[in-house]
């Protein structure tokens, strides 16, 4: 074989290879135009209809085998006292927390242990609860909050969500307009709702509560929000 066909061999190998895989590649899409991502929001108030009081019950000792004793014994007459209230929705019983720790002395050491233990009522039984908390004795209210039930959100879901797709479409409509285009279509649209937690309400009510027995809790009705958002993209036309 001739010398120069030795050479060219190697470059026309390269030169189809590259050519097949210049034909295997696909060509690059257009870059998308005319495409707007948008987000937007409403929401409601709603009363908040859930009451929720949690209970505790603090003991210090030098072992703690007595200390753990001591907070079983309290947790224990605090539940039995709380299901004879207990109904499905209106008044719910469950534990809490439940720790155990040393106490250390300045100059080291376990000097003693503490302890604590908890007890949750929650529901939508506003009175109820409120007497309840006066019959509790071996534990001490140690926090009240308020929170949405999940029946109540559903309530105003659907005008929430209507209120926020109405918003989209307009807020889709007006810009397409602004950037001279005379409509939209839309291309991905995302809903999602939602409300806020709990919110804590001020321990001088809490201690007014617990030492109102078998008395009207002394609790009105914060507000919560149910919030829907809706997300997505619009092709303008």
């Amino acid at each position: 074989m001739p010398a120069s066909t030795r050479v060219l061999l190697p470059g026309l190998l390269a030169a189809l290879v590259a050519t097949g895989a210049a034909a295997q590649t696909p060509p690059s899409a257009p870059p998308l135009q005319g495409v707007l991502n948008l987000t937007a929001s409403a929401s409601v108030e709603v009363p908040r209809d859930v009451l929720v009081l949690t209970f505790a019950a603090t003991r210090d000792g030098a072992e703690p085998a007595a200390v753990q004793a001591e907070l079983k014994r309290a947790l224990d007459a605090a539940l039995a006292e709380a299901r004879k209230a207990s109904q499905p929705g209106q008044i719910d019983v469950s534990t809490g927390n439940f720790t155990l720790f040393p106490r250390y002395a300045p100059k080291g050491g376990v000097a003693g242990w503490q302890g604590r233990a908890e007890m949750v009522v929650q529901g939508r039984d506003v009175d109820g609860i409120g007497r309840l908390a006066g019959r509790i004795t071996t534990m001490s209210v140690a926090g009240v909050a308020q929170r949405l039930s999940r029946e109540a959100q559903r309530r105003v879901e659907g005008e929430v969500v209507a209120q926020a797709i109405e918003r989209f479409r307009a807020q889709a409509g007006d810009i397409a307009r602004l950037f001279g285009y005379q409509g939209y279509a839309l291309r991905e649209v995302t809903v999602s709702t939602g409300s806020d937690g709990e919110r804590p309400l001020p321990m001088m009510r809490a201690e007014a509560m617990a030492a109102s027995a078998d008395a009207p809790l002394p609790v009105e009705p914060g507000k919560g929000t149910v919030t829907a958002t809706v997300s997505g993209s619009v092709q303008m036309k």
